[in-house]
């Protein structure tokens, strides 16, 4: 089987914030003093500069810019970094470029210059409109800013707006979860990002849980009614925590997800790139602390590793991504995205449609319900026995 490269994203990694939250397992760092924004963007089209030979000719699809706090940038050091991205690259016509936003960073006029520089879609990092969860979360907005924001980016004329929700928080229940949502809905978003709190190794949150973190069972209480509240509120399930307007879903993390390829750029961002030429998948990563990235950007010594995925690897690699998508995928498309040919994995798929985790129409392989709940089981049946590393770099929002 040959490999074809599938369509490219470029994910830019701004890596200071204001506060570094407790839950917080991203490279992020807090801002102390006047951050570096203008030597920052140097380095980070030096850096697309060295890694340009990988995607000679390609056409970028998406652009993500992810944190840390992105909106910390002002707007000209997005449009500086975007006009030198697209004289180098070529951006496909109605390309989506997403900014993550946090509320407490909002001011008004900036996101008509946000707007301005290209920007078309902006995803919040909203959390709660609960103030009290908020707090416990250690973020630096309240709801009312949250509330503000949003509103202030749908005045610039954006329409393409994510929220950010997270349930399952400490002293959160049932019906302080569903308040969440009907906040939200009020905002009337096209996407809306939910997912439960999760204890990440290397957080604050992991060393000293929180009081008051609601059990599994009341956990799974939340998700199951807030699901059903998504979708009566008209936003359809496409992937394990994203809900959109139709026509709506996020192009970027739906790259992703497809196991497209991403060029990463930045402190610590990671990359993985389809290399036609040597019929080979490379993954990439960057150094991860912003001074030792400065001071390297554009040269070899500002790569934090590279790993080429093996055959054996790409199966587990692939369903790790596609098996979080509603919709499922192609075996034509396993074959195109892996090398492989799709009888590598006729021995896991069986296993999985017998355990009722997977179906199978025409080409097409979807996760059932049931293996939607299963996630991690039906992909464990691709992984294989000798593989100890996992991908790097899985996005969401």
């Amino acid at each position: 089987m040959t490999l074809a490269p599938p369509p490219l994203s470029l994910y830019v990694h701004l890596p200071w914030c204001v506060r570094k939250c407790p839950y917080c397992d991203f490279n992020s760092h807090e801002g102390r003093g006047a951050l570096p924004f203008e030597p920052y963007v140097d380095a980070l089209l030096a850096d697309l500069d060295f890694d340009l030979p990988l995607v000679w000719g390609r056409t970028v699809h998406s652009v993500f810019f992810g944190g840390g706090t992105p909106s910390l940038f002002p707007a000209a050091a997005i449009d500086r970094l975007l006009q030198g991205a697209s004289s180098r690259l070529r951006f496909a016509p109605g390309c989506e470029i997403t900014l993550e936003t946090n509320p407490g960073t909002a001011e008004h006029g900036r996101f008509e210059h946000y707007r301005a520089a290209g920007v078309n879609r902006l995803s919040f990092g909203i959390q709660s409109f609960d103030d009290g969860c908020l707090q416990r979360l250690g973020r630096i907005h309240d709801s009312a800013e949250a509330d503000a924001a949003v509103k202030l980016a749908q005045d610039a004329g954006f329409d393409n707006i994510n929220l950010d929700l997270m349930y399952a928080l400490p002293g959160q229940d049932l019906a302080m979860a569903e308040h969440d949502l009907e906040r939200a809905f009020a905002l009337k978003p096209a996407h809306v990002s939910h997912y439960q709190l999760t204890l990440e190794p290397n957080t604050v949150f992991a060393a000293r849980p929180p009081q008051g973190l609601p059990d599994e069972d009341a956990g799974w209480d939340m998700q199951e009614r807030c699901q059903a509240l998504l979708r009566d509120a008209g936003y359809v399930q496409y992937e394990v925590s994203a809900y959109a307007r139709p026509g709506r879903q996020c192009a970027h993390n739906l790259n992703y997800w497809r196991y497209g390829d991403y060029l990463g750029i930045g402190a610590g961002a990671h990359g993985k790139l389809t290399l036609g030429h040597e019929q080979s998948i490379l993954r990439r990563w960057k150094l991860k602390h912003p001074t030792r990235y400065l001071a390297a950007a554009g040269r070899e010594e500002a790569i934090g590793g590279d790993d080429r995925i093996e055959p054996a690897r790409r199966p587990f690699e692939y369903m790790l991504n596609v098996l979080r998508l509603v919709e499922g995928f192609a075996l034509a498309d396993f074959e195109a995205r892996t090398g492989l040919a799709r009888s590598t994995i006729e021995t896991p798929l069986r296993r999985a449609y017998a355990s009722g985790w997977l179906e199978r129409e025409g080409d097409r392989v979807r996760p059932t319900e049931l293996g939607r709940r299963f996630t991690n089981d039906v992909m464990s049946l691709f992984l294989d026995p000798s593989d100890t590393l996992l991908p790097r770099g899985i996005p969401a929002h």
